[in-house]
């Protein structure tokens, strides 16, 4: 079942299915008040999310044009529908009267994105951001009607595709424990522990909170230590009765405190790359390398999330999660990206990027990086362009000429995929790593072949690395690859905390 849903979450990107489930619930919403369900009537939940989704466009357009930047048409509809779930629809008779908060709350959403961030980096979730400056300003609140316990059987299956797209269960759980741990201990001695529970789940947006607002990408930490702490930390001021003196927080309010730690443990700033040259090193694998106004400081194996300004785009959205190829050793930095037919228009946008042209990233984050002990005995195991991360670290070994126990499995399809076999001869010639090359379609096996042919399996890994226990294996690839040659890790008994895999979130 879980393979089912992994396949369906990697053919769409994050962005994609919190807007689709934003859209699904409003639409849900509508049916469930015609019948007297919810609140409000569906006149009033279709006049506040128009209102919403107007201007926030209008803002974001305006604001766009002012900084001259390209405005981001998934992460307006966002906003707008989660502020149109959380902000209550206005009774009969009151649209004109509601209608300054919507326009107000639009406002302050947007202007986050634009106006309060430092170092071109979001400092807050927009949103949350929203409510609470549209509360402090003009005394108006948002309700989180969304946490009613009418749509939870809508939100819990939600939350759970969000949070397994983006691998953020540590994040989850964290928020989650450290929300019901504060519970109990608030209930001692003052009330049922079970029915506080109950009610916390059922009452408040306890689980639409931890699947759409806590994992926005762009206002959390980057890495996993930093990200437990943050859910911990949210997650504690998150409970209703959690309060300093006579001042209690509410949910958005929890959030912003946690952007702030986010930001302060997160690396700063978003960076525009001019393509510089591009070129074909392997069947359908292409070099981009870009130079930046200031250096790219990063660890080797890191992702970045990058943004193109598409004139038309398609379902699958404007941005997209790649790993940096190249090492913090080299100058200019270097994407290495796979084609594949019928790509969405980002890839088709950077496939025709003339030189010259410009490109933002942001979002620098990601686990997957050399562990700071040397002495420890590596395996990397790299399936198609999931050599890249590879590539990165080999290629500063290398250029700081740093010796490592490193053995690499590599697996293609065909013998005209393999990219990156000038640093992977340079790393055995210089320091002595090894790699291992398979090539797994039988048809497109060359003669004169000499290398392993198939997927790499339980033996022969053990045959390729006889102390395979004593290492700590890399893997990067399509889910399909690292999930096989996971499973066949495990089965041979190497223990789970000795096996990381690459992940970032979107569709690549």
């Amino acid at each position: 079942m879980l393979n089912f849903v992994d396949s369906f979450l990697d053919r769409i990107t994050m962005y994609r299915i919190v807007l689709y489930s934003l859209i699904f619930l409003l639409l849900v919403s509508l049916g469930l008040s015609q019948f007297g369900l919810l609140p409000f009537t569906p006149g009033a939940l279709l006049f506040s999310t128009g209102m919403l989704l107007i201007y926030c466009w209008l803002a974001n357009a305006l604001f766009a044009k002012i900084f001259r930047v390209d405005a981001n048409a998934e992460s307006i509809y966002i906003t707008a529908l989660i502020l149109a779930l959380i902000i209550q629809p206005p009774d009969l008779g009151a649209f004109t009267a509601s209608l300054p908060f919507l326009i107000w709350a639009a406002i302050w959403a947007m202007a986050s994105k634009f106006i309060f961030n430092i170092g071109n980096k979001h400092l807050f979730n927009p949103a949350a951001f929203a409510v609470v400056m549209t509360a402090l300003t003009i005394n108006q609140v948002a309700t989180w009607w969304v946490g009613g316990p009418i749509l939870l059987y809508l939100t819990v299956p939600i939350s759970f595709l969000i949070i397994r797209k983006v691998r953020r269960f540590d994040m989850a759980f964290a928020f989650l424990g450290s929300a019901f741990l504060t519970m109990v201990l608030l209930a001692l001695g003052h009330g049922n522990i079970q029915n506080t529970l109950i009610q916390t789940v059922c009452y408040t947006p306890l689980v639409f909170f931890a699947g759409i607002m806590l994992t926005e990408p762009l206002t959390q930490p980057s890495d996993r230590g930093s990200r437990i702490i943050y859910g911990f930390l949210i997650g504690w001021l998150f409970v209703p009765k959690t309060h300093f003196g006579s001042f209690y927080f509410t949910p958005e309010m929890a959030l912003l405190i946690g952007n702030l730690y986010a930001y302060f443990v997160s690396p700063k700033g978003r960076h525009v790359f001019k393509l510089i040259s591009k070129k074909i090193v392997g069947e359908g694998v292409y070099d981009f390398e870009f130079e930046t106004p200031k250096k790219l400081n990063f660890l080797p194996g890191q992702y970045m999330e990058w943004t193109l300004g598409l004139k038309r785009g398609d379902d699958r959205g404007n941005r997209r999660y790649f790993t940096l190829a190249s090492s913090p050793t080299e100058e200019k930095p270097l994407l290495g990206i796979k084609f594949y037919s019928d790509p969405s228009r980002f890839k088709q946008e950077m496939m025709d990027m003339p030189i010259g042209k410009e490109i933002t990233g942001g979002q620098l984050a990601g686990d997957f990086v050399l562990p700071t002990n040397p002495e420890k005995k590596l395996v990397f195991a790299a399936g198609g362009i999931g050599i890249t991360p590879f590539r990165s670290m080999l290629k500063y070994l290398i250029d700081k000429n740093e010796k490592r126990e490193i053995t690499v499995l590599y697996s293609n399809r065909a013998y005209e995929e393999i990219v990156y076999a000038d640093v992977l001869q340079e790393a055995y010639d210089k320091l002595g790593i090894n790699t291992l090359f398979t090539l797994t379609d039988q048809k497109k096996i060359p003669p004169d072949w000499q290398g392993h042919k198939g997927y790499f399996g339980g033996k022969d890994i053990a045959q390729a690395v006889p102390d395979y226990k004593e290492r700590t294996f890399y893997i990067s690839g399509s889910h399909n690859m690292v999930s096989g040659f996971k499973e066949a890790l495990i089965n041979l008994g190497v223990s789970r905390n000795k096996i990381k895999t690459d992940f970032f979130p979107g569709l690549v």
